[in-house]
This record gives C-alpha cells, sequence and structure tokens, in this order.
C-alpha cells in the first residue's frame, strides 16, 4: 500500500509540475500577444497623428527616444514630444509600420523586451516624399494586467528621399525638435545611412 501511495504522490508532484509549466507557457503566449498588439498599436496611431492616443500606450513613466534626439520622460512629456510633429491631414503620409518583432517576456516581472522594425513612408504634397528604416529596442511593464511602453528608443537606420534613393547618401538626423528640450541627452551618439550602426541588442541568442 505504501508503495502505491509512493508513486502516487510521484506522480501528483508529476502533474503539478507540468501544469505548471503549460501555465507558464500560456501566459507567455497570452503575453507575446498584448504585446504585439501594442506596439502594433502604436503604430496605428502614429500613422494618423493619433498622438493622445499613442501616448496612452506608455506607461505613466514611460519615456520616449527617437533618432537620436534625447530622451523624453513620462508619459505627459511623451504626449507633448509627439504634438510637437507634423499634424495628420490633407496631403501628409505617415505611415508607420512595425515589421520582424523578437520579444522576450519575464512573465513573473511582468516585464519584457522587444526589438522591431520600422519601415516608414514620410511625406506631403508639395513638399517632400521619404523613405525611412529604424530598429527599436523597446521595454514594456505589465500593470494591472495590462501591459504598457516603459521605454520606446528608435535607432533611425535610414532616411532618404524618395526621388533620390539610398545611392545618393541619405538626411542627415534631425537632432532636435523646435520649441521642445529633451528630459536627458541622448542615451548614444549615431548617425544614420550612409554611416554604419548596429543599434544595440537586447539578447545575445533566442
Amino acid at each position: 500500500m505504501s508503495d502505491d501511495i509512493a508513486e502516487l504522490r510521484a506522480e501528483l508532484a508529476r502533474l503539478q509540475a507540468e501544469q505548471e509549466r503549460l501555465a507558464l507557457r500560456a501566459q507567455r503566449a497570452e503575453d507575446w500577444v498584448g504585446i504585439a498588439n501594442l506596439q502594433a498599436a502604436y503604430g496605428y496611431y502614429v500613422d494618423k497623428g493619433l498622438w493622445d492616443e499613442a501616448a496612452a500606450l506608455f506607461a505613466e513613466d514611460g519615456t520616449l527616444e527617437l533618432a537620436g534626439r534625447g530622451v523624453y520622460v513620462g508619459r505627459e512629456r511623451v504626449r507633448e514630444y509627439l504634438h510637437h510633429l507634423p499634424s495628420y491631414g490633407h496631403g501628409v503620409l505617415y505611415n508607420h509600420m512595425q515589421l520582424q518583432p523578437v520579444i522576450h517576456i519575464d512573465v513573473e516581472a511582468g516585464t519584457a523586451q522587444g526589438r522591431w522594425r520600422s519601415f516608414m513612408m514620410v511625406g506631403s504634397i508639395g513638399n517632400e516624399a521619404r523613405w525611412g528604416e529604424a530598429t527599436y529596442e523597446n521595454h514594456y511593464v505589465r500593470i494591472d494586467g495590462q501591459w504598457r511602453i516603459a521605454r520606446l528608443h528608435g535607432y533611425m537606420n535610414i532616411y532618404v528621399e524618395y526621388d533620390r534613393g539610398w545611392n545618393k547618401g541619405g538626411v542627415k538626423l534631425l537632432r532636435s525638435i523646435d520649441g521642445l528640450k529633451p528630459d536627458r541627452p541622448p542615451t548614444i551618439d549615431y548617425e544614420s545611412f550612409p554611416e554604419p550602426f548596429v543599434a544595440p541588442f537586447h539578447y545575445r541568442e533566442v
């Protein structure tokens, strides 16, 4: 009888361990989808100049750093930065496609990191038409069951005039926004194409 009880206890322990493993796997999958949707939502809001909606995706103490323009700290500063970008309207194109995600999640801590490629079509009638491509290395945090952007860092890899292409070089990074100063200086000094630059990876291997 004691052998039977021991076997049952061992089997119960095995089943409990398996249940915990599957629950962790399910939670990680659910978190992956939540983060992917969050980042995609950011891209769609930016496309249409919905700056308040984009800012609402950030944690209250979240940060934003784009194209070497310095770091903006806090959701309201992120909102202020976004409202200094061109308004969406007639003849304005501002597409930001979020592609190629690599996401790593710490389920227990409720944090994650993600690397994305953003492909951009930017311009306005009678003014400019440009192609762009950037690498995002972002941090995320789960707050009250919802994922939010804790740090959005966009490294601009290439920005070129549509009619000139990249064989003529690229547009230099705009290092500041008129009428707005960052809270902190850029975390890294770099230049986009034709200068070679590799945005730091949050991972070594997958």
